[in-house]
């Protein structure tokens, strides 16, 4: 295995690490303002497990979408970061780092020909 291979292997690893991670903490936080949220508003009784249930379903959501996005962006970009030149090209769809030149030229301003 050459040493291009081994990274690419190591920052899938890293990125699904932080997929994890990063998802974990958004279903505690989306769990706890639910739920917290439901323990501090008088609520009729017997009410106490479906809003944990309702709490529970919404945190899983949350983490999946996180997860989800977190390996959706890495699989668009590859192991280059978000400032890195390949992945500013492939959201401009050009390999060019610059803005884009207007129709006057560089500057936008209209070219004056002589």
């Amino acid at each position: 295995m050459d040493r291009s291979e081994a990274a690419r292997r190591d920052a899938v690893t890293v990125e699904i690490g932080y997929a994890f991670v990063t998802g974990c903490l958004a279903a505690a936080v989306v769990f706890a303002a639910l739920y917290g949220l439901a323990w501090a508003l008088p609520l009729p009784a017997g009410t106490d497990g479906t809003a944990m249930a309702v709490s529970g379903v919404l945190a899983g959501a949350a983490f999946l979408a996180r997860v989800g996005r977190v390996l959706w962006r890495f699989d668009r970009t590859g192991s280059d970061g978000p400032g890195s030149d390949r992945a500013k090209s492939d959201r401009t769809g050009s390999d060019d780092t610059g803005p884009a030149p207007g129709p006057g030229g560089c500057d936008g301003q209209p070219s004056v020909e002589a």
